[in-house]
């Protein structure tokens, strides 16, 4: 099968990703990207009319906070501000924690293509995280099927993908600086809320 022709009577858009807004709507509809993205990523954008934060979750700016997504535990995939799928995306988690993870969504699309366990990382030694992949990887054998067909899928070659070490630091250097500033997240008693990755190292 060629992951990237659209399910029969799908209504899928076509593949696109150089042009804005051609993202999302495949995430929510394409069965190879929802296959990977949903149960293997964790970012679930079948029904974005359902996201919805929880009350007095918003930036510290007053910019817009807009969900798109959510992870299979309540947490949330957002957009910063106004705008397309270019936008900043924000992880808010139930548990407290908020940070950037990406410049805009194809950005997001590349870190849970080669690091779904991005999560994982903070605080892991290099060996620690490996553990963490070869783990993801033998609990789903048919990983790296999966991805390429969700690749092929969003208009993405597989093997020009970027390296997890790159996308983990990128992870980093998101956190800190102007962007992380720009981002801050609150709660309803107007205090922020801790970061996702407050270690030097992944």
């Amino acid at each position: 099968m060629n992951g990237s022709n659209a399910p029969a009577g799908s209504g899928a858009p076509t593949r696109r990703p150089d042009v804005p807004g051609a993202l999302l709507p495949l995430l929510g509809t394409d069965e190879g990207a929802v296959a990977f993205f949903a149960g293997v990523a964790d970012l679930d954008a079948t029904d974005p009319a359902s996201h919805e934060l929880e009350e007095g979750v918003r930036l510290a700016s007053g910019a817009r906070l807009e969900q798109f997504a959510r992870a299979g535990s309540g947490d949330a995939y957002c957009f910063v501000g106004e705008g397309g799928e270019e936008r900043p995306v924000v992880y808010v988690s139930l548990d407290g924690e908020a940070g950037p993870i990406a410049l805009g969504l194809p950005e997001l699309v590349r870190l849970c293509l080669v690091a779904p366990w991005w999560r994982d990382a903070p605080g892991r030694t290099a060996e620690e995280l490996q553990a963490v992949a070869d783990e993801y990887r033998e609990d789903l054998p048919g990983f790296d099927r999966q991805r390429d067909r969700a690749a092929r899928a969003l208009g993405l070659d597989p093997a020009g993908l970027p390296a997890e070490a790159t996308v983990l630091a990128r992870l980093v250097e998101l956190s800190r600086g102007p962007v992380a500033e720009a981002c801050l997240v609150v709660g309803y008693e107007c205090d922020p809320l801790d970061p996702l990755f407050d270690s030097a190292h992944l």
